[in-house]
């Protein structure tokens, strides 16, 4: 069994991400042909919910089976003070990622920014589109994309190496946002690393997709404005949501600190 374990371990990521594309090329099927209607939005939403199952069971009951390592992970939902913790600090996340996106693409060429507005189809679509972005696929992406890939390593370095290269091959999934997606899905792998709990990364990916919808509605009332290239995928937000940003970063910071104080001192003799 030892034997088995050492040659199929450093293969885990490449299965894995073979399982992830098939997984979202599954989910996607239902509106692959751009038909974003109720109906075929929720056959999706449906799809998604069972490839979270199966990825589930995967996860915690066949994988531990075969990697012991994968066994000292958690999958306890933090406190509702830690999550809403992540949730502030996700939006600054978004905020800095465009702007790097930005000055990156623009070393290699330029880039056309164009304000975003919607017509009432495009919007209803998209936010169709967004019950599956926020709620569905970051539990699908970071079960597949994180869990299942780096909980057989035992060894910081190792687990640190298999999160660099699915961010790689996680970008490469995104196509058009391949900077903004490796980037955010190495900042979920070094969480769950951290952490050892994969909640964290998903309250994370949730947050940033979220915040996406947000923002979006926003622009479309009015209250604000919105930069956006669609190749690459890049977010440019007005002053005001950037300073709300970094509010509310600086007391999800807070929070995070004084749970992290308080949990020490719980766990003082």
């Amino acid at each position: 069994m030892d034997t088995f374990r050492r040659i199929l371990k450093p293969v885990v990521p490449i299965l894995v991400t073979i399982y992830g594309f098939l997984l979202i090329y599954v989910t996607a099927l239902p509106t692959a042909d751009g038909n974003f209607t109720l109906g075929r939005e929720a056959l999706s939403w449906m799809f998604t919910l069972a490839a979270i199952g199966l990825t589930y069971i995967i996860a915690y009951w066949l994988e531990p089976k075969v990697f012991p390592e994968a066994k000292q992970l958690s999958m306890n939902l933090p406190k509702l003070t830690v999550v809403v913790g992540l949730l502030l600090l996700a939006p600054l996340w978004l905020v800095v990622e465009g702007y790097f996106v930005y000055g990156l693409t623009s070393l290699i060429h330029s880039v056309r920014l164009e304000h975003i507005t919607y017509n009432p189809d495009e919007l209803r679509e998209d936010l169709l589109a967004c019950v599956h972005a926020v709620l569905l696929a970051p539990v699908l992406e970071e079960l597949c994309f994180r869990q299942l890939a780096i909980s057989p390593f035992r060894q910081r370095k190792s687990k640190i190496i298999v999160c660099v290269v699915m961010a790689f091959l996680f970008g490469i999934l995104h196509v058009r946002n391949f900077i903004g997606a490796s980037l955010g899905a190495m900042l979920f792998g070094l969480v769950f690393i951290w952490t050892r709990n994969i909640w964290y990364a998903i309250i994370l990916h949730m947050s940033r997709n979220l915040t996406i919808t947000l923002v979006v509605i926003y622009c479309v009332l009015g209250l604000g404005e919105l930069r956006m290239s669609s190749t690459p995928v890049i977010y440019l937000f007005d002053a005001k949501v950037v300073f709300a940003a970094v509010v509310m970063a600086v007391i999800g910071f807070i929070m995070l600190k004084k749970t992290s104080q308080n949990r020490s001192v719980n766990l003082e003799p």
